[in-house]
């Protein structure tokens, strides 16, 4: 399957809205149509070879699964320890929301203390292997904290643009990795110009969100991992906090990938996205019914995570949901809060804000009758909450 340092890699990239094939071996954004990309596999020529069975010895981070990852060559797996965070048993917090079976699963235990490593890590990986020279982008903070981290262990510069309101030890983070970081009066939406004024003007190859192909292979091990931490089976749902909703998108993906594979069959967890109450554009999409995400005027919370009011991959988040038979709820920062105290009683974590939302949004989904007392469901806390001391909720 391998030869020495060389892998397969992906045959080709596709348009995730028109399904064009573009060349996959060259430094690209979105698709010519203006959409996100997807990374394509020989998934048939790998059936029966790269398999549950093949996979469980192996190292323990996300490169396990590196026959369906982009990079071609070991030597430019750029690796920090990212992924398979454990996935935690929380009875006392089941009890507590009156559900059969929770799992956290812990995000927080990555290099930089978030989620950001694996798309991160994925994503200058491969742009080192195609030969980009300087990378940028623009964060509501972790991925700025794993932008700087990884660049730093390649060697490429990196540039982060983030509100001026990020929270302080992210700020002291990015810094301390050496990324040139600018602070900007205003949201994620408006850092974003600025990064494509750079590339623009200086040629810096832009990792934001689902503007190239690759941070979205890193987070799709996520749904790898469940199932191989939960013995070889997938939860009756998954609840993540969705700003960008790269870790949603990546693990449906995923699911799609091992079907074909042959570990799975057609079952699919129920897939939930939760937002705060202040910046919830794909709950407003979803409850109208809508296939795209308008815009979230004036958002305002203190998960920096979700923060994010517009996605450029809406109407794949919105897929995922209803496709899964899923939803999408959100919660207002006082009531994250209490949960990530709760959550940290019982289990021992200390959550992120969004970690905290996810727990938020079980009872109103019961309420719902979209999740069930008979349910087991995985929640995913995207990042530790030592990067939040100091912020208060905003409601």
């Amino acid at each position: 399957m391998t030869n020495g340092n060389r892998l397969p890699g992906a045959t080709h990239l596709e348009c995730t809205a028109t399904g064009e094939r573009v060349e996959s071996e060259r430094l690209v954004g979105l698709s010519p149509a203006g959409k996100p990309l997807f990374a394509r596999y020989d998934l048939e020529a790998l059936k029966g070879r790269f398999t549950p069975q093949a996979v469980a010895p192996r190292r323990a981070d996300l490169w396990r699964y590196e026959e369906v990852l982009p990079v071609r060559d070991r030597s430019h797996q750029v690796a920090l320890g990212e992924g398979w965070t454990p996935l935690i048993d929380a009875p006392r917090t089941a009890a507590r929301l009156g559900v059969r079976r929770v799992w956290v699963k812990d995000e927080g235990q990555n290099p930089t203390g978030s989620f950001k490593a694996r798309g991160l890590g994925m994503a200058v990986s491969r742009a080192l292997e195609l030969g980009a020279r300087e990378l940028a982008l623009p964060s509501a903070g972790n991925a700025g904290s794993a932008a700087a981290a990884y660049g730093a262990a390649a060697g490429l510069p990196v540039h982060v643009v983030v509100p001026k309101d990020t929270p302080a030890p992210i700020l002291e983070e990015i810094a301390a990795l050496g990324a040139d970081l600018q602070l900007l009066d205003g949201l994620i939406t408006d850092c974003g110009k600025v990064v494509r004024r750079g590339v623009e003007e200086h040629g810096w190859f832009d990792l934001s969100t689902l503007k190239e192909p690759y941070r979205v292979e890193g987070k799709k091990t996520m749904g790898y991992e469940v199932f191989e931490q939960l013995g070889g089976r997938l939860p009756d749902a998954i609840v993540y906090p969705t700003g960008g909703g790269t870790g949603l998108i990546g693990m449906w993906k995923a699911f799609e990938e091992m079907e074909r594979l042959g570990w799975i069959g057609a079952e699919r967890p129920k897939m939930f996205t939760v937002q705060a109450a202040g910046c919830a554009p794909m709950v407003r999409a979803w409850e109208r019914g809508e296939d795209h995400a308008e815009t979230w005027q004036n958002a305002t919370t203190y998960a920096a995570g979700l923060r994010v009011p517009g996605a450029v991959g809406d109407f794949l988040i919105l897929k995922a949901l209803r496709e899964s038979g899923g939803g999408a709820v959100a919660v207002p920062d006082h009531v994250m809060k209490e949960w990530v105290e709760k959550l940290g009683a019982d289990t021992g974590v200390f959550a992120a804000p969004e970690g905290g939302a996810t727990v938020a949004a079980i009872p109103a989904l019961m309420k719902k009758g979209l999740v069930s007392a008979d349910d087991e469901i995985v929640l995913f806390n995207t990042g530790s909450g030592l990067k939040y001391v100091g912020m208060t909720p905003v409601d």
